[in-house]
Order: C-alpha cells, then structure tokens, then sequence
C-alpha cells in the first residue's frame, strides 16, 4: 500500500478481534541505527492528540492502562517490533492508533532514517498471523529524519480501517509528542 491509501480491516472481516501491526527495517550493516530505533504507539482521540501519556505504548510503558495495545516484549518472525491490538477492548474515546518509529537519542545520535533500505508497516490478524495489509517501501525519499510516523488503525463509522501515513519529522520524537501531544 502506498503512503495515503487505506484499507478496511473489519467491513472485510467482520469476525476480526485483534490485529498485530508489525515494523520491518533493513539498515544493511548500520547497527547501531537498528539497536537504537523504537517503534511506538500512540492512542490518539479525534482530534489526533494522545488521550493522556499512559496512552503512549514503547519500551518504558509496554500497555495501555486498560491493556488493550501493548508492545510485545519479543516480536515474531522477521519484523523489528510488533504492536498488539484488542480491537474491542479499546476504549470508545480512542479514534486512532498512531505507529511510529524514531531514532532513541543518545548512542544513536548522528543516525538518521535516511540510512534505511527498507521500513514496512504490516498488520496481521492477531488470530493465525495471517497478513493482511503491507505499505510499500516507507525508507524511499527519507533524509535527515530522525522519527517517522508510519500508520494508523482507526475507527471509521462502526468499523476499524488502516491507512498508510509515512510522515517523517526532522525532529524526531520531538516533533512526533508535539503533533501527537504526548508529553516528555
């Protein structure tokens, strides 16, 4: 899928109950860039700001206070980290679920995403692992951005939809908790 497209998850199957969504990266020999990358998700209202910072899912907060999104400690198969969703366990305030991946300051300094081959977002269904959706190469035409917002699950009418974003910010999770207003 191309940056903007979307897709319905649950008009298509409306059984669905939980989806995975799953980041793939390929830096080539750019190891410290891949053991500095984190891939987060932000639980955004209508407006497209956090609902709180409990509402912020990454290394240091694996779950949602209602547990309904929470990283999985080790990710399967071939993807850098996965995200797990309770699609009917989310609460009602909850219009989107944002992925990003940024650059971890500190040793990962001076990298960039620019230095990617590859970034996909996937998303799986949570029951079977079966993929549903991929987005095309998201690491084409990156610089000097150091966070990248790759896509969203959201609620549409009564169903749940995902959209390719690929929204990269120089700033890196810096600009990420500005637009999402996540707190630091």
């Amino acid at each position: 899928m191309k940056r903007g497209a979307n897709a319905s998850l649950t008009r298509e199957i409306p059984d669905l109950t939980g989806v995975v969504l799953g980041v793939r990266v390929d830096a080539g020999s750019e190891t410290v860039l891949i053991d500095n990358l984190v891939v987060a998700a932000i639980l955004c209202d209508a407006g497209k700001k956090a609902l709180s910072d409990d509402h912020f899912v990454f290394f240091n907060q694996l779950a949602t206070p209602d547990l309904s999104v929470h990283q999985l400690e080790q990710a399967l198969g071939p993807d850098l980290d996965q995200i797990e969703i309770d699609l009917g366990g989310v609460p009602e305030p909850v219009a989107r679920i944002v992925v990003v991946l940024y650059v971890n300051e500190g040793s990962g300094r001076n990298r960039t995403l620019g230095r990617l081959r590859r970034c996909e977002i996937r998303v799986l269904n949570l029951a079977g692992g079966l993929e549903l959706v991929r987005s095309e190469n998201l690491a084409e035409g990156l610089g000097v951005e150091t966070g990248l917002a790759l896509g969203e699950v959201y609620r549409y009418q009564k169903e749940w939809k995902f959209r390719v974003l690929g929204d990269g910010y120089a700033d890196g999770i810096v600009g990420l908790a500005r637009d999402y207003g996540v707190g630091l």
